[in-house]
């Protein structure tokens, strides 16, 4: 279907602000400022573990970065690895890639191609537009809820998950829709035509989900299961649906158990975590009476009366998270409603649509329980686009009279005025300060570099000291702001023991190298040192102002190499 000029304009100005918000929560980070190198919202974090992942795999090694001689296991590193390969083609620096190029070209591709989609499914232009505005500005009811609360804006995730503003500061995430768009166009072309081409297009698309993001695989996957289930009743598209299934599995069975064979022991088994904990911190929705009351009939066995504040809990965790998108239950219903004639991509979406939802309200992550809640986020995905058809489907109608004002008119400019204030209120309050809450000073730039210019070697830091944090103020040292890898990052070498939170998400044994680590720093025995640093092939101490080793230079066969004001480094003989 050829859209008209004016049409073009409206959707080059749509994806235009889409992108440019989406793209306003990195493109700031990783630049050097008066104050050094900046990173702002998680960045400090997320970032810098990607930055140190994208070099190592430029390196072709999966040696993790932060805990060096050990294998990546565990982790869908995808992005990272067409990051690194991207890397090695073009010669644009890692940190560059990573936070000025890929995120707008990413939030384009997931802004077409989320119109393309649309536009083929429905064949409504209305719909496919709404469905590209909730895919890029869909918010949830959190700066409601403050207002009501405590009379000032209330953050995207009052009630869990980040909302569509925050995107691409998920870069997996962000490729995963990427890929998962462009399978359901070449899905929709299958089902259409399911020659050999379209298939193995479909499979390879889907198939490679799994890892780059393990969430997107898992519900694409179960999604692809229930249609091909569902296909046993039309003969005409059994046979391919068959096959689809199963070359997608192989292929996705063979991107990712080499890498995450024990990645299945994550899950925890947790009923309702995430509604249970919004009502419970204070951080969340913090809505403690009804938490009270909960605890307080499951105590006393009053089961009516603990079933309506669990449902009550669980719908405020939906409805909340979702905002405006909850338009989208309406054109769901719809295809539910007239189940019998739904067709094989329909029935995709609400399969993917259930499952996305089902599975972090039953099960946590060990280590992080919160990581699941990146399930949900495909989840709200899926209802912007069923929002985008709803409203479509809305306008669309033969409107007469105050009808027609009412849902011409005066609908959509609601819909507008209540989704904007998320992507708004976050820019505002977490990206747009002039003043980061992480930051590299210039001066440990400099070392960095220098340290980035030798050759390859091991680095041992000491251990992150939590009680550093109240030494600074904002914009904090990264080696002060959270357990990070960022030496990795900026000076391109692994490092011994570095982003504990990353090893226990992953499940890694980390503990005893910490307190080596610690021994290490603090001992006067020469052979307790000196053994640690053969057996783990230490090639360089990086100590930051205010840390300091107990043995001298030449009690572990040392020389210093760099100085300056915040920075020492010594090279191991």
């Amino acid at each position: 279907m050829k859209l008209a000029k004016n049409q073009k304009l409206f959707l080059a100005l749509l994806i235009a602000g889409g992108t440019a918000a989406q793209s306003l929560t990195m493109v700031r980070s990783g630049l050097t400022y008066d104050f050094g190198m900046g990173f702002w919202g998680p960045n400090g974090h997320d970032g810098i573990w990607h930055l140190a992942l994208i070099n190592q795999l430029a390196k072709f090694s999966l040696v993790h970065p932060g805990l060096a001689g050990v294998n990546l296991t565990n982790y869908h590193f995808g992005f990272d690895l067409l990051a690194a390969l991207i890397h090695r083609l073009t010669g644009l620096s890692v940190i560059t890639l990573y936070f000025q190029v890929l995120p707008p070209v990413m939030a384009i591709l997931i802004g077409t191609l989320t119109f393309k989609l649309v536009l083929n499914w429905t064949a409504s232009r209305k719909s496919a537009w709404w469905a590209t505005f909730f895919v890029f500005f869909g918010g949830s009811w959190g700066w409601l809820a403050g207002l009501i609360r405590d009379g000032q804006w209330g953050g995207e995730s009052v009630f869990w998950a980040n909302q569509a503003v925050s995107t691409l500061i998920n870069p997996p995430y962000a490729l995963s829709l990427i890929f998962l768009l462009s399978g359901l166009v070449k899905l929709k072309d299958f089902l259409k035509k399911p020659s050999g081409k379209n298939l193995w297009l479909t499979a390879i698309l889907f198939g490679v989900l799994l890892e780059i993001k393990v969430y997107a695989g898992m519900i694409t996957l179960g999604g692809l299961a229930i249609l091909t289930l569902w296909s046993f009743y039309f003969h005409s598209w059994r046979r391919s649906m068959i096959k689809l299934f199963l070359i997608t599995l192989a292929i996705s069975l063979a991107v990712f158990l080499p890498f995450n064979w024990r990645s299945g022991m994550l899950l925890v088994f947790s009923p309702l975590w995430f509604p249970r904990t919004m009502l419970a911190f204070g951080d969340r929705l913090g809505w403690f009476k009804l938490e009270n009351a909960r605890l307080t009939f499951l105590n006393s066995g009053q089961w009516w009366k603990w079933f309506l504040a669990e449902g009550l809990a669980l719908g405020i965790f939906i409805l909340g998270n979702l905002g405006t998108r909850v338009l989208g239950f309406w054109s769901a219903g719809q295809e539910l409603k007239n189940w019998r004639k739904i067709k094989p991509e329909e029935l995709f979406f609400l399969a993917a649509t259930f499952i996305a939802l089902m599975l972090p309200l039953i099960f946590i992550q060990k280590g992080n329980p919160w990581n699941t809640i990146q399930f949900f986020y495909y989840f709200q995905f899926l209802l912007a686009i069923w929002a985008g058809k709803s409203l479509g489907q809305l306008r669309q109608e033969n409107l007469k009279g105050s009808r027609k004002v009412w849902l011409g008119v005066v609908l959509p400019l609601m819909v507008v005025a209540l989704t904007l204030p998320t992507t708004v209120i976050t820019l505002k309050n977490s990206y747009w300060p002039s003043r980061p809450p992480a930051r590299i000073s210039l001066e440990e730039l400099e070392a960095l570099q220098f340290l980035r210019r030798q050759p390859e070697g091991v680095v041992l830091t000491p251990p992150f000291d939590f009680t550093w944090r109240d030494k600074f103020s904002e914009p904090r040292p990264l080696y002060a702001y959270e357990t990070t890898v960022y030496v990795s990052a900026l000076a391109d070498k692994p490092t011994f023991l570095a982003d504990e939170m990353n090893l226990e998400i992953s499940g890694y044994s980390w503990q005893k190298r910490r307190e080596e680590s610690i021994q290490f720093f603090l001992t006067n025995s020469h052979d307790f040192a000196n053994n640690l640093i053969k057996q783990n092939r230490i090639a360089y101490l990086y100590l930051v102002k205010g840390q300091e080793i107990n043995l001298g230079e030449g009690d572990i066969h040392s020389r210093r190499i760099f100085e300056n004001g915040e920075v020492k480094i010594f090279k191991i003989n």
